[in-house]
């Protein structure tokens, strides 16, 4: 294994923990709001990634083409479960809770299994692909994308909970609803919009990934794992934490698939067992 290996790899699992941070942003900003675990996270970037996927199949837009779209549809179908069902369970028993979101995650992959077929699927030729040499390390283009374009949505969804009016109600939400309600904050609205922004978040990670990865019917559970060690690492709704998290398991990754590929989760998920040993509250995490 030689030195200019090691940098390679560790470019690549820099440019991956981008793309897992955003995917783990939506996550944590939905948990640090209303403390509800959405089981169904990853069928969410799964259905962005399909609809991205259509998009290109049926109305031949590339994925950077769809990326909008694919983050409205999302953004609409996170504002629809709360509505639909996550309103109704707000103050049912947590099992409640956590049984509904993983019956939804069983919902979502078994209809888009039913409608779609278990059959791998890949975007051909999109507008991104081969790969740049960076002082002599090969970057994927797709993947230099992804990341990009990942920093860039993690940036703007922090200056909006952090900047702007919304945000800060959002944030005032998620520390004392009551007192928030006192103040004439409209939770239910700040509710329905974390989530769409919440699911809107893996739109735009799907119609990414969609560049460079296969679309099938079980793809979210692989990053939906990750997104939660990467929440977990960061403290449980400490949305800018989830940067450095997901940088932190993208680098892990790597590095332990440079010795053994097999056990490159192995690595990830023994640094989430010994944070949480060590460090319930997560690596950032107050509480």
């Amino acid at each position: 294994m030689t030195a200019e290996i090691v940098v390679q790899s560790l470019v690549s699992g820099l440019l991956m923990g981008f793309v897992y941070a955003l995917i783990a942003a939506g996550l944590s900003l939905i948990f640090g709001l209303m403390e509800i675990v959405n089981f169904a996270h990853g069928e969410f970037l799964m259905l962005a990634m399909f609809a991205t996927f259509w998009a290109w199949t049926l109305g031949h837009l590339d994925p950077l083409v769809a990326l909008p779209g694919s983050t409205a549809l999302l953004f609409l179908l996170g504002v629809v479960v709360y509505k639909g069902v996550i309103s109704r369970i707000l103050a049912a028993p947590m099992l409640a809770q956590v049984f509904a979101t993983f019956g939804l995650a069983v919902f979502l992959r078994s209809a888009a299994q039913f409608l779609w077929t278990p059959d791998f699927r890949l975007v051909q030729n999109p507008w991104v692909s081969g790969r740049l040499s960076l002082f002599g390390i090969f970057v994927g283009t797709p993947q230099l994308t992804a990341a990009l374009a990942a920093l860039a949505a993690f940036g703007l969804l922090y200056w909006f909970i952090t900047r702007t009016e919304t945000g800060l109600a959002l944030q005032a939400t998620a520390q004392d609803r009551q007192a928030a309600a006192l103040m004439g904050i409209d939770t239910e609205r700040m509710f329905a919009l974390g989530w769409g922004i919440g699911a809107a978040c893996v739109g735009v990670s799907g119609a990414l990934l969609v560049n460079f990865f296969y679309v099938f019917p079980d793809v979210g559970s692989v990053f939906a794992l990750l997104a939660y060690v990467t929440v977990a690492l960061g403290g449980f709704g400490n949305v800018p934490a989830t940067l450095a998290a997901g940088v932190l398991v993208g680098l892990v990754e790597v590095l332990v698939g440079l010795w053994a590929p097999a056990f490159k989760y192995v690595g990830v998920f023994g640094l989430y067992l010994a944070v949480v040993v060590w460090r319930p509250q997560g690596l950032f995490g107050k509480f």
